[in-house]
This record gives structure tokens, C-alpha cells and sequence, in this order.
């Protein structure tokens, strides 16, 4: 196990972070926008929004990251009581399934028709609560327990 993030992985944090809050922020009539694209026989890439392009750098980068995640490793987490060993991996399992799944769930109504877009606000909504309950947790680690938690975020390691 690793002692810390590399400085890709800090990147490829920050990056798709910032991207899942502008692709959040910019969702707003969508479903305008997605009728009009049905009714227009618009394909490919004619018509694209901002969020369309927010949310296919968030899937292509999350792929990126669990690749690098698969080669790379993650740091050992740090001791604590087996409740939380185990929350952090469930939430972290969670955000790179969300991660995965909105913006999949978008690009196959989209691109392909599917009736997914319901699902795909409803899902983009839970990823913003679990990433908001994720940022509450790595400031209360800093705050309270002062265990180095966000520094691993900040800095790379070996």
C-alpha cells in the first residue's frame, strides 16, 4: 500500500470534483433541451450543452482515474474503529459508482433515446449528497480528529 495519492490522482480528484458541481450547476432545462434535440433529429455531438460536455469530461476523466486507481493503489487508510474503515469504503465505493453512472445514465438519453433522464437527475442529485457528506467528513477529519486525512488530497506521496 501506498502512503499517499500521486499527484495525478490529486489532479484527477480536484479536476472531476469541479466538474461534477459545473455539470450540477448547469443542468437546468435539460429536459428543454433534450426534447428539442428528440424533435429536431439532432445525433452525434449537434447540439450539445454545456452540461452534455461537462458531464462526458466527467465520465472520460473517472475512467482515467479508476485506471489509474487499478495501477497505482490507494494509501492504506488510516486507524480508526472498523465502523469507519468500513463507511469510507462504502462511500467511496458509492462516489466512483455515481461518478460512473450519471453521466452514462445522461449520455444514453442523450445520445441514444433512452428513457434515462429522469434516473439521471435523480442519480446527479444523490452524487451531490454523497459528495457533500464525502467534503463534510474529510473537514471533520481535519477539524476534529486532525488525522492528516486532507492532507493526502493536498500532497502528493510515495
Amino acid at each position: 500500500m501506498r502512503s499517499g495519492y500521486s499527484a495525478l490522482q490529486i489532479g484527477l480528484h480536484w479536476a472531476i470534483a469541479v466538474l461534477i458541481v459545473a455539470a450540477w450547476l448547469t443542468h437546468e432545462g435539460m429536459g428543454q433541451a433534450l426534447r428539442a434535440r428528440v424533435e429536431s433529429g439532432a445525433t452525434g455531438i449537434t447540439g450539445n450543452t454545456p452540461h452534455v460536455w461537462l458531464g462526458g469530461a466527467v465520465f472520460a476523466l473517472v475512467l482515467v482515474r479508476i485506471i489509474v486507481r487499478v495501477a497505482r493503489g490507494a494509501p492504506a487508510p488510516l486507524p480508526g474503529p472498523e465502523w469507519r474503515r468500513l463507511a469510507v469504503r462504502l462511500g467511496h465505493g458509492l462516489l466512483y459508482l455515481l461518478m460512473a453512472v450519471v453521466p452514462a445514465l445522461g449520455a444514453a438519453a442523450w445520445y441514444l433515446g433512452a428513457a434515462t433522464g429522469e434516473l439521471h437527475e435523480l442519480a446527479g442529485n444523490t452524487l451531490m449528497i454523497v459528495a457533500l457528506g464525502h467534503a463534510i467528513a474529510a473537514i471533520a477529519h481535519q477539524a476534529f480528529l486532525r488525522d492528516g486525512t486532507m492532507a493526502r488530497m493536498f500532497r502528493s506521496g510515495p
